[in-house]
Order: C-alpha cells, then sequence, then structure tokens
C-alpha cells in the first residue's frame, strides 16, 4: 500500500477500536501508549547521551534535586541541605519514604556511589568531581559532599533536566564501571521497568511504582509531585512514520512524541488529536567530528566546513519548510538564550561556493582521507542531515563514504575511537535541546575535555579554563564575557558544525495533563 494510501484508509477508521471484553477495555484505560522518537537499545542514561535513554530514564529513577518550568532548583529526593561557612562540605538529607522498585529503602549511600559514577560521565557532573573529596553516607538519610574548593553550581549540577541526568541507583548497580553499561535497571521514580517484557526493535513497558511517594508540590517539568495516573506505560516501536500517524488517528497509540511535519496537516485535520510544541527553546542541529582521527583532527579542515553548509537545508528538510517550525541560528549557543550571539559567526553567512571551499581544504591539509558519514535511517529528525552533509562534502571535493544504519546501532557505533579503516567513524549527526547547550558548564559539544568528553573527544585546554572560570565567575556580566571568549575560540577551533535551530511537535489524543520539557514526562498525564 503506497504511503499516502494508508494515511487516507487510516482517516477513515473510527475513532475508537472495536468493542473488546469488559477487562481488556479497562487494562486498555489504564495503559498509556506511546511511539517514542526511536528504538531503546541503550538502558543506562549514565553511559549513552541519547534522548530516548534519557527519556527512559525520567520514567524509571529520580533525582535529588529537580527543575521547573522556569529553571528554578527544587528538593525532589532531598528534604533539603545546608552548607558550610566556608562553602566547601554541602549536607543533604533525604526526605521520608524512598524506596528502590526491589522494596529496599533508598540510603545516602545509594546516592554517594550513584553520584560518583555521574561525574565521571556528565559533562556538567565532571566539572563538579574535579574539585571533590569525597562523598560521604555518615547516617541512612544524609550524604555528605565534602570538596576541595567552593563550587557554587552544586545543586544545579544535580538537578540537570536533560542528558546524563543524576540518577540515583541502588549502590551494588551504582558500583558498574561507568565506561561499561548497567545491565540491572531497578530505580526509585513513579515506574517501574518491566525487563521480561521489553523487546528491542518492538516495545518497552513499564508498571506504575506502588511504593512511590509523590511530593505534595504542584508538578513542573522535573520538580514537584509525580503522580502517576497509569496502571502501565507502553512504548511501542514504530520507525515507519506514516504508521505511527495512523496507530494515532485510530486510537492504537495515545501518543506520538516526535511527529513528522509532512504529516502535521493531516493529524490537525483528526478530531480528538492535540499537536504541540513542548519544548519551547528548541532543538540545534549538530554535525559532530571525530577528532581523534584524519582528516578532522585538523582546525583548518573544520573551519573550511564553515562556509560549505547552509543551515536553511538542514532545518527546512526535518521540518518540512514550516516557517514556525526553524530559524537559523548563527551562534556556537542556542539563539534566543542569554549567550546566543552571532559575534563571529560570518562564516556561516552569504553564498555558498564549493569551489572556494575546495581551495581551503587543500590549503589545510586535506589530503583525500576517506570521510565516513554514519547515519540513522530511523530518525526522521536527524537522517537527513548525515544526507545533506555527505552531497555538501562530496560537491566540495572531499571523499565521502555514507553508511546508513538505525539509531540504536549508530549510538552503539559512535562510541568507537577506532580509525575508518577499523569500523570507526569521522562524522555523526544529532540534535540537542536548547536547554542542555544553554552555557559552558552543561554543553557537552563545546567542552574541550578530549577522551573524557563528549563522542568525538575534542580537546581544548583553553576552553576548559574559560569554563573552570564561568563556573564560579561573581555576576551575569563576567559570566557573558567569558561565554563569549567559549564561543570566539569556538569559531576558530570548531568543535562541531551548527545546523540551525528548530522546534519538534509532539501529538496525543485523549489524555491531559502533558508537561512542557525535553522529555515525554510520563507523570501527571491522564485520560481526558
Amino acid at each position: 500500500m503506497q504511503r499516502r494510501s494508508l494515511l487516507k484508509a487510516a482517516a477513515a477508521l473510527p475513532a475508537a477500536p472495536l468493542a473488546a471484553p469488559a477487562y481488556g477495555q479497562d487494562m486498555r484505560a489504564r495503559t498509556l501508549r506511546m511511539v517514542p522518537q526511536a528504538n531503546l537499545t541503550s538502558l543506562d542514561p549514565i553511559w549513552t547521551t541519547a534522548g530516548v535513554t534519557e527519556n527512559h530514564g525520567w520514567t524509571v529513577f529520580d533525582t535529588l534535586y529537580g527543575t521547573t518550568d522556569d529553571l528554578k532548583v527544587r528538593p525532589q529526593m532531598a528534604e533539603g541541605h545546608e552548607v558550610s561557612d566556608d562553602r566547601r562540605t554541602w549536607t543533604i538529607r533525604l526526605r521520608d519514604g524512598l524506596r528502590f522498585h526491589d522494596g529496599e529503602p533508598v540510603l545516602a549511600r545509594d546516592c554517594a556511589a550513584s553520584l560518583a559514577r555521574w561525574v565521571r560521565r556528565d559533562t556538567f557532573g565532571q566539572s563538579l568531581g574535579a574539585v571533590v573529596d569525597a562523598w560521604e553516607a555518615p547516617d541512612d538519610r544524609t550524604l555528605r559532599i565534602r570538596l576541595k574548593s567552593p563550587f557554587p553550581l552544586l545543586v544545579e549540577a544535580l538537578a540537570k533536566p536533560f542528558a546524563n541526568a543524576a540518577f540515583i541507583m541502588p549502590e551494588r548497580i551504582a558500583r558498574t564501571d561507568p565506561f561499561q553499561q548497567v545491565t540491572e535497571i531497578v530505580g526509585s521514580g513513579p515506574y517501574r521497568f518491566l525487563a521480561n517484557e521489553y523487546i528491542s526493535g518492538s516495545r518497552v513497558v513499564y508498571a506504575r511504582n506502588e511504593r512511590y511517594v509523590p511530593r505534595q508540590e504542584p508538578p513542573s517539568r522535573t520538580a514537584g509531585g509525580k503522580q502517576a495516573h497509569f496502571e502501565r506505560v507502553e512504548w511501542t516501536i514504530i520507525p515507519d512514520s506514516a504508521t505511527a500517524a495512523a496507530a494515532l488517528q485510530s486510537g492504537e497509540i495515545d501518543w506520538w512524541e516526535q511527529v513528522n511535519a509532512d504529516l502535521i496537516p493531516v493529524l490537525r485535520r483528526t478530531r480528538g488529536v492535540t499537536i504541540e510544541i513542548a519544548n519551547t527553546l528548541g532543538y540545534i542541529g549538530f554535525c559532530r567530528f571525530n577528532h581523534l582521527h584524519p582528516p578532522f583532527d585538523n582546525a583548518g579542515i573544520r573551519r573550511a566546513l564553515l562556509h560549505a553548509i547552509n543551515q536553511e537545508d538542514y532545518v527546512q528538510a526535518v521540518t518540512g519548510n514550516d516557517p514556525e517550525a526553524w530559524k537559523t541560528c548563527h551562534s556556537m549557543w542556542p539563539c534566543g538564550t542569554p549567550y546566543g550571539t552571532t559575534t563571529g559567526g560570518e562564516a556561516l553567512a552569504g553564498p555558498r561556493d564549493p569551489a572556494r571551499v575546495r581551495r581551503m581544504l587543500q590549503e589545510a591539509g586535506y589530503k583525500g582521507e576517506k570521510v565516513v558519514v554514519i547515519n540513522p535511517t530511523d530518525f526522521p529528525t536527524i537522517g537527513p542531515f548525515g544526507q545533506i552533509t555527505a552531497d555538501v562534502l562530496r560537491r566540495c571535493g572531499m571523499n565521502v563514504e555514507l553508511q546508513e544504519m538505525d539509531w540504536g546501532s549508530l549510538v552503539q557505533r559512535r562510541v568507537s575511537k577506532e580509525p575508518v579503516e577499523k569500523g570507526g567513524w569521522s562524522i555523526f549527526h544529532t540534535w540537542w535541546p536548547g536547554i542542555s547547550i544553554i552555557n559552558p558548564a552543561v554543553n557537552a559539544p563545546i567542552r574541550g575535555q578530549g577522551e573524557r568528553g563528549w563522542f568525538g573527544w575534542y580537546s581544548n585546554p583553553r576552553i576548559e579554563e574559560l569554563t573552570a572560570a564561568w563556573l564560579v565567575a561573581e555576576g551575569e556580566a563576567e559570566q557573558k564575557r567569558i561565554a563569549e571568549q567559549i564561543q570566539q575560540e569556538s569559531w576558530q577551533q570548531v568543535p562541531f558544525l551548527p545546523l540551525g535551530q528548530f522546534f519538534i511537535r509532539t501529538a496525543h489524543r485523549g489524555v491531559t495533563g502533558v508537561l512542557k520539557g525535553t522529555s515525554p514526562y510520563p507523570w501527571n498525564v491522564r485520560r481526558a
């Protein structure tokens, strides 16, 4: 059946499925069914920054602190904290009623082990970990963090609401090497992961955690009372967008996390379907280089490609050229945020001239090395990026091989530090929510942490010095000055190519209470 025929047939389906036995109807009413952004292949939200794994993490785990819609930090698992006069000792008290999904109480030593693992992988966490002298648990409900020097943004680090969040796990699991994936998923959040029902490529299932004691405050992003109104949450993996749209139209699913731009018109004509933008800061597209191997270990070659790309090509491709859903952003920071200036971004503006870029590449020392672009076939808001880049680089005279695969395979592949001749890669594409790269502490792609950093392993000691200064800077003016220096250094060294800013819509029917944020948070959602 042709794609449009399938959509036409779907639109003609009744608003609700055929009658089922009463028990089946009752269970359906108590189950939230969602199509996630991609297949879930990695279950460890500390090991990877993949968005679908982050969403899985928020469903299962909880954090000591949460973040509200207006980005204020609030206690979550924590009852509160005290800071010593010299600001080098933080004492955090756990609130009552915290239990893991296996029935064991959440203890301070679980938190200490979880945070010690987290700071090894997370960008913000690594900055904190560099000044931690000890993680201590003087009693079951008291976590003490002793620092070598003051770290004013400590609770902001523990509350970060996006990739590699500081999730709390049982100590026995948190002792896992941070560069190895955990094999057991036990959290203390509002839903339990059902390992016996998990089928990669097909479905992921969660059950309500009956032991969870929500906070009394209203929910706001990752803070407040996380009320689980459904008995079960089921993720159905549907790579084909037309099939996902038909399932939403027919009522087989309740929520489609990321709607393809070209299907928005037909869904808007479907009675009962709500389409909205949950992430109001949008997403920033990235072309990420592998900095360990030629040709992109050469900053001159990376700089030349700033003159090759046209941001409009990228953002139009993933938004269906919806003018309300994209904008160019000639900045290393998200536009519309405090540091999102375009100073120094002139290379991204003006006419694109492949012949000129070809000369720039030769002058920079490009010798025809193979460029392997790994690219997902099942991720509509990322897949077009790789195809566009491969075409652009070929027109500029580069030796390009586009290797396409599913997103789960790409997530596993991008950890390889081998050269392309041994199964490595040169470029991959992704996007980051604007909020997750809003400042130097959290912006993993811009940091110069080398082999301790984000995939691509960009090394820049100057960036790390500036970030350290930003973390202790007093006043917004000084912070902005340092962020501007980071941007100027980044235009010279080019850790990535910024591909523009865009917005992804989410769609649901028959439910209410969907919260704003970067993830499809399952709490607060209920039947309309």
